[in-house]
């Protein structure tokens, strides 16, 4: 581009700024935990909130069964309100080892203490959130919904001082177009990050401060679920049930959940641990396969599906979780992945680092700080109080899964965790480590067999399309992909050739696909050498941000980026 046409280009535009005390990325429960706390403390602090969502609760997915002690703290009368946040108790807790035709329940006086979720309610996260964001808002918190903070900005000194928003209007060629508008920067005197599990921003983060030097690698699980109105016979409100082992290998790690509602719902959903090693395995395909066993599939008979969607989730636990603060910010909820793996759950360990992240913001402003290392206060409480104590407990459960499989690991972690309750966080084994990052867990193709899936039924089982037409997912086709591959020709030698073009496997939304000559999808059954005239397509409008592309790749050749603001999914009440 010569010098003219740069200046002429209105991306070299300056961008507008507007300045807060605090601003947050996403408004999920950690991040609106955060806002509200804030204002809390001091009605007169200036707080902002930024959701790449199109609303409120657009982006979250989560199973749910909601340990309510962050709400408890936030709002001791919660309970109270005429239209509350949770309205489901847990009235049952069943746990179950599927085989292919039958099952097991495990007795619950043999589960851990931690196990029991008594006292916890079933619900939708995403009306969680939008409920808190009521809240937030009526303290006075700014929520902009649909707008992607997809840069961060730095001071003179290197720390962090805001972010900044996609511009909006680019081509697919990258030019911008005749509806191109500039983004805005956002200033505060800290910001957390609160995007959730893989977020770009925290990505970027922790690759630049080497905020994971002394930590484990990451670990992460693909969770798809539906939502489904199922006969009134057959409801029981309140029902908790979780299982593991079939339609997965004793080797790959995983499980189950199905959670009753309220209003004649069900929430089913399929965990898949993302270092398994096979690349023909499809995720998507397990999950569709659980629901025809015996004990699942009497569940939504005569029902109907009405929402679908898919997230990665955090899985490293203790051993795993990053340095959550650095120079003027820090990370809080899942984007520093502070998931209960066993428990399955992490909304409750959000909202409470919130809490913790937004006391020690207060604190540093009103003491007339800013833009610094004082936040490292919350990178010293959160592993003393109440989210370390309840990660240390289950910190070996992942290792134990993944270094024994499904039934010695399991049984394994289960002692451990027995013995962690009660010495109070003791274990013999002490703290195990997770070894292979997840994408490096991944086998070369010539070492497996493709696997046989059955054909869905359209009743119970499904395919990925109209999956994800469910999922209300929406993307504008002329802007450029957010899914960047770095290497194309990497990505055909290795991911395609070796690796037997897994993206399209693994991807529960079809993103990815390898096309012939002809233009017909390649499958499972192709021989693949680098020479092929096979081209990688990217089906960018059909994704549900989910992060495992991100995760999984076997050579981390594909970077998840933002794409334009208000964009993706639209979750009504997952």
């Amino acid at each position: 581009m010569s010098d003219a046409n740069a200046a002429d280009d209105p991306r070299n535009e300056p961008r507008e700024s507007m300045e807060f005390d605090v601003v947050i990325v996403g408004a999920g429960p950690a991040g609106l935990a955060a806002a509200i706390r804030l204002k809390q403390i001091d009605e007169n602090l200036s707080v902002v909130v930024l959701e790449k969502g199109a609303e409120v609760g657009a982006h979250i997915l989560s199973g749910a069964v909601i340990d309510p002690v962050g709400l408890d703290r936030l709002f001791p009368d919660w309970r109270d309100d005429s239209d509350p946040p949770l309205k489901t108790p847990v009235t049952a807790d069943h746990f179950l080892y599927l085989g292919p035709a039958g099952a097991v329940r495990l007795p619950n006086f043999m589960m851990p203490p931690l196990m029991n979720n008594h006292g916890n309610y079933t619900a939708s996260l995403g009306n969680v959130c939008r409920w808190m964001a009521g809240r937030a808002e009526a303290l006075g918190v700014e929520i902009y919904p649909g707008f992607a903070a997809a840069e961060l900005v730095y001071d003179d000194n290197g720390a962090v001082k805001g972010v900044a928003t996609g511009d909006m209007g680019i081509g697919r060629d990258g030019e911008p177009t005749a509806a191109f508008a500039r983004g805005m920067e956002l200033h505060g005197k800290y910001v957390l990050i609160g995007e959730g599990v893989r977020g770009s921003l925290a990505k970027q983060l922790i690759a630049k401060f080497e905020l994971d030097r002394d930590s484990e690698p990451g670990k992460f699980g693909l969770g798809m679920k539906e939502l489904w109105e199922v006969d009134p016979a057959k409801h029981r409100p309140g029902l908790v049930q979780h299982s593991f082992g079939w339609p997965l290998p004793n080797g790959t790690g995983g499980g189950s959940f199905l959670y009753h509602l309220e209003d004649n719902q069900v929430a089913v959903g399929f965990v898949v641990h993302l270092n398994y090693k096979n690349p023909y395995l499809k995720p998507f395909e397990e999950f569709q396969r659980f629901k025809t066993h015996p004990r699942i599939r009497e569940t939504f008979e005569g029902g109907k599906r009405i929402a679908y969607g898919a997230r990665a989730i955090t899985e490293g636990g203790w051993q795993s979780v990053p340095k959550v603060s650095f120079p003027g910010g820090a990370l809080i909820g899942c984007s520093a992945g502070f998931v209960n793996v066993p428990r399955i759950k992490g909304s409750h360990n959000a909202m409470l680092s919130g809490i913790l992240a937004a006391d020690k913001c207060a604190e540093a402003i009103a003491g007339g700080k800013a833009n610094d290392g004082a936040l490292d206060a919350y990178e010293a409480e959160w592993r003393e109080g109440a989210i370390g104590h309840d990660l240390k407990r289950v910190r070996n459960v992942k290792p134990l899964w993944t270094r024994f499989g499904t039934m010695m690991g399991v049984a394994i972690g289960g002692l451990d965790m027995w013995i962690n309750q009660i010495t109070g966080g003791w274990s013999p084994l002490g703290t195990l480590g997770h070894g292979k990052a997840d994408y490096a867990a991944t086998e070369r193709a010539g070492r497996h067999k493709p696997i046989d899936y059955p054909k869905p039924d359209g009743e119970i089982s499904f395919d990925r399309l109209s999956s994800v037409f469910l999922s209300n997912t929406n993307h504008e086709e002329d802007q450029p992909i957010h899914l960047k591959v770095q290497d194309d020709a990497l990505q055909k030698r290795s991911e395609y050739a070796e690796f037997a073009g897994l993206s399209w496997r693994y991807c529960p939304a079809g993103v990815y696909e390898w096309i012939d000559a002809e233009g017909n999808t390649l499958g499972d059954g192709a021989t693949r050498t680098p020479d092929d005239a096979a081209r990688f397509q990217i089906n960018a409008q059909n994704c549900v941000h989910c992060k495992t592309c991100d995760i999984k790749d076997p050579n981390q050749n594909i970077n998840w980026t933002v794409p334009q603001g208000g964009e993706g999914p639209v979750y009504p009440n997952m």
